[in-house]
């Protein structure tokens, strides 16, 4: 997890270094009509500054509230409740994906301020969204079979030192049976590959989130225009409540210990407010319409999508709709895709805001 952690700060910095280094690039600026009356750098100030507060206040909220109310019985993972909710989260984040991030990497990567050739001349966004699923996959299944050695070989010689002390271990009677003490300590020691891919999940999807958050903060941070910002901070509240929701139930599952938890939280929290205040810091330097910064944060956005929609269909939608709990029920089935529908059709009406 400590270096998960490591990774996620990596990515951090090289996006601050991209975003940073690309914004003050050479290639010429691509100059388009604004509206004069909505773009005012002294009102848009407090109201991104007020989006830092209610954004960030919406994601510690979003991405706990699975963790905290855990100890309500109905919303434990094992029961339906708990399932219904995850699908309308699941439903959030493919329909980010689908809806939000990719047709923003679209209409990057066909901006009229770039070159006809070969911006124009090939879908960069697909090919790269297509790459990034493919990568997320090869992550996901390595990381999983990386995972699952370790904790086989760290089973395995807890067992062997447990055996060897085997005829010093007392046996001990329980209702007319008996058992050793070894097999106890194994059962401890070893974590069940369903869990392990709950940590897996939980690790690669907040990655993604993180990628994209920044991005999203980064555009309403440099942006001036008072008109688009008012109604796209309220959207990014519905944005990072909701998703966080659904990290929160993956994070869950994953049964981290409070101090991993708390890593993640923070990092999901912070990484939209962070993007916010790093478009704030760079709005002089950064220009939303050049050339270089629509090719970096366009192809970032195409592997954010990539990365969202493989999770999404995959690790959370197909996983949880082919588990043993659905498939021994049609009417859990029927209950879970009505809230996937809800959740990706409320998501993707926000895409007329934002």
């Amino acid at each position: 997890m400590a270096a998960c952690n490591t990774n996620i700060l990596k990515l951090v910095s090289i996006i601050f270094f991209l975003t940073s280094f690309f914004s003050t690039g050479t290639l010429a600026q691509c100059k388009e009509e604004t509206n004069n009356s909505c773009n005012n750098k002294t009102k848009a100030l407090p109201l991104k500054l007020i989006g830092i507060a209610s954004i960030l206040i919406t994601s510690i909220i979003g991405v706990s509230l699975p963790l905290v109310t855990r100890s309500v019985p109905a919303l434990s993972p094992d029961r339906s409740l708990f399932i219904i909710i995850k699908a309308f989260a699941s439903g959030i984040i493919l329909a980010t994906g689908f809806m939000h991030v990719l047709p923003d990497s679209f209409g990057m990567l066909r901006s009229s301020c770039l070159a006809e050739n070969p911006w124009h001349k090939f879908p960069f966004t697909g090919f790269v969204a297509m790459l990034s699923a493919v990568f997320t996959l090869m992550v996901d299944s390595m990381a999983t079979s990386m995972y699952t050695k370790t904790n086989n070989s760290v089973s395995a010689e807890a067992d062997k030192v447990v055996v060897a002390g085997d005829h010093e271990m007392p046996v001990v009677e329980s209702g007319g049976g008996h058992f050793h003490g070894h097999h106890q300590h194994g059962q401890r020691g070893s974590i069940g590959t369903q869990l392990l891919r709950y940590r897996v999940v939980a690790m690669v999807l907040e990655l993604g989130i993180v990628v994209h958050s920044i991005i999203i903060g980064l555009g309403v941070g440099a942006s001036n225009d008072i008109c688009t910002i008012k109604p796209l901070v309220v959207a990014l509240c519905f944005h990072q409540l909701f998703e966080g929701m659904g990290l929160g139930g993956c994070i869950l599952q994953a049964e981290y210990k409070t101090m991993k938890k708390l890593v993640m939280v923070f990092f999901f929290s912070m990484t939209t407010p962070f993007g916010i205040a790093l478009g704030i810091g760079l709005s002089n330097t950064y220009k939303e319409n050049s050339p270089s910064s629509l090719i970096v944060v366009g192809l970032l956005n195409a592997s954010s999508a990539g990365l969202l929609i493989y999770m999404a269909l995959v690790d959370l939608l197909a996983s949880d709709f082919m588990g043993p709990k659905l498939q021994g029920s049609i009417k859990l089935q029927i209950k879970s895709y009505v809230a996937v529908f809800l959740g990706a059709g409320g998501m993707s009406v926000m895409a007329k805001w934002a």
